[in-house]
């Protein structure tokens, strides 16, 4: 059955295009959710096969390089108190920082999710890029929004809290992602990319006050934790789609997809967490 998640939809294994594979005979993923039939695997005879272990590691090293690059940019903007002789400066420094991260983030995304061969570089790019915009994002919520930097560390915390529970109840619950599952997700993901991508333009040029959709009020509130639900359902997807791939013996290469796809959704969970947080604490 083919994929609907573009990271994984130009890859043959994980949608069952090669000329062997299919989904094994305990998923129940058919709109029924019936059983499917097992056959061989597609991975070359011999070759390394992707496993739940290479998915744990190479996300491990996506999501540590985001930390990484997070911290490095919260520290390289600096001060930003108003009374800091370089405030002006670290404010500016902290715009062009997370416009990079937006934009750069954005384009490796694109190119990640529609690349037919997977580049571990480019995910790693990837990665690097989104952790520049996830510092500079958490450090101005941090101090403009909240005015105390251990909101970063309890929406770390809640997003870890909230994919390990996301996790337990796939396999636990035995949760089935059906194919109608998979369109109406894409649909709302597509829906909201193209929503989020008008209010942020309409945002910039000051058509929307307060970030519209966005702001740290609310609406703001409501849109997030609409949106933090969207992000788990998304991870559901995403941990069918790595159990998929291990069941088909793709290449230990995909791990780097599966990888990808996980830390996509995992910093888009953070930042609804950070948001949502920060709009209880700031009092609106």
């Amino acid at each position: 059955m083919q994929s609907k998640n573009p990271v994984f939809a130009r890859s043959e294994g994980f949608n069952g295009r090669g000329s062997t594979a299919t989904a094994p005979a305990d998923w129940k993923v058919d709109l029924d959710g019936g059983q499917g039939t097992s056959h061989a695997p597609v991975g070359t005879t011999g070759s390394a096969s992707m496993t739940v272990s290479s998915v744990i590691e190479k996300t491990a090293i996506t999501l540590g390089l985001v930390v990484v690059a997070a911290a490095a940019t919260w520290f390289v903007i600096g001060d930003l108190d108003p009374n800091s002789p370089d405030a002006d400066r670290n404010l500016a420094m902290l715009g062009v920082l997370a416009m990079v991260g937006v934009f750069g983030g954005l384009a490796l995304s694109l190119v990640n999710s529609f690349k037919k061969v997977v580049s571990p570089p480019l995910v790693l790019a990837y990665a690097a890029v989104q952790g520049i915009f996830v510092g500079a994002f958490s450090k101005a919520v941090a101090f403009y929004i909240v005015g105390d930097p251990s909101i970063v560390f309890q929406a770390v915390l809640a997003t870890f809290v909230a994919a390990g529970a996301t996790l337990a109840a796939y396999k636990f619950f035995n949760i089935q992602v059906t194919a109608k599952f998979r369109k109406v997700m894409m649909i709302a993901l597509v829906s909201v990319f193209g929503i989020m991508m008008a209010n942020f333009a309409l945002s910039m040029f000051g058509v929307l006050e307060q970030g519209g959709l966005r702001g740290f009020n609310t609406l703001g509130l409501v849109v997030s934790i609409g949106l933090a639900v969207l992000a788990i359902f998304t991870l559901v997807m995403d941990f069918d789609m790595v159990e998929r791939g291990v069941e088909a013996g793709l290449p230990e290469r995909e791990s780097w997809r599966a990888a990808f796809g996980l830390t996509v959704t995992l910093v888009w969970l953070y930042i609804e967490l950070l948001r949502i947080l920060a709009i209880f604490s700031s009092g609106d």
